[in-house]
């Protein structure tokens, strides 16, 4: 897409020579996320918490600045997972609720109880991926997060950054389970 037709000042803009969020794809997004957020509470909805934390805009120069996009993304996200969470407490029971998450954040543990070095696929030793000792320390303290109460914020797991390397964990992989204690930490607020 181009630059947008439409006079939009939801967010500061990159300078023209810079790559910023494609503004109409934000602002469809956005148009989008009100109209869900807004509609009856009982009914399903596409946008959803997960489906915020997977969203992923295309770059254009002098488009929106990406800081200021992705912390309303966050924001977005802790909104509808507070609201996810009180329909699932009408729906299911508070119970059920906190029982899916304690099983979500087993299977977290149970891959961060592998071997260092071993705890996710590896990509080809031709391609980058994480740095394997960033990411197991990293799973150390989720690790110390999950079994011993030690602090750690969700804008600890969606901001944290890993070195790259040849034949490092496949990123995929990796960030599906950051996803997944990112869903276990929004739930149990």
């Amino acid at each position: 897409m181009g630059q947008d037709s439409r006079v939009s000042t939801t967010f500061p803009r990159t300078r023209k020579s810079r790559a910023g969020y494609d503004v109409d794809e934000v602002e469809d997004f956005l148009e989008e996320a009100r109209r869900a957020y807004s509609a009856d509470r009982s009914a399903p909805s596409i946008v959803s918490a997960e489906s915020i934390r997977r969203t992923a805009f295309d770059m254009e120069k002098g488009g929106y600045s990406v800081v200021h996009v992705d912390a309303a993304l966050e924001r977005l996200e802790d909104a509808f997972a507070a609201r996810e969470r009180e329909r699932a407490f009408a729906e299911v029971g508070d119970a059920a609720w906190y029982g899916r998450a304690r099983q979500t954040a087993q299977s977290v543990l149970d891959r961060l109880d592998r071997p260092l070095g071993h705890r996710f696929r590896r990509a080809n030793f031709l391609t980058l991926g994480y740095h394997p000792k960033d990411v197991d320390a990293f799973g150390d303290q989720l690790t110390s997060y999950f079994q011993d109460g030690k602090p750690m914020s969700v804008d600890d797991v969606r901001t944290v950054a890993f070195r790259t390397r040849r034949g490092g964990y496949n990123e995929s992989q990796v960030d599906l389970l950051l996803d997944a204690v990112v869903g276990v930490m929004l739930a149990v607020r």
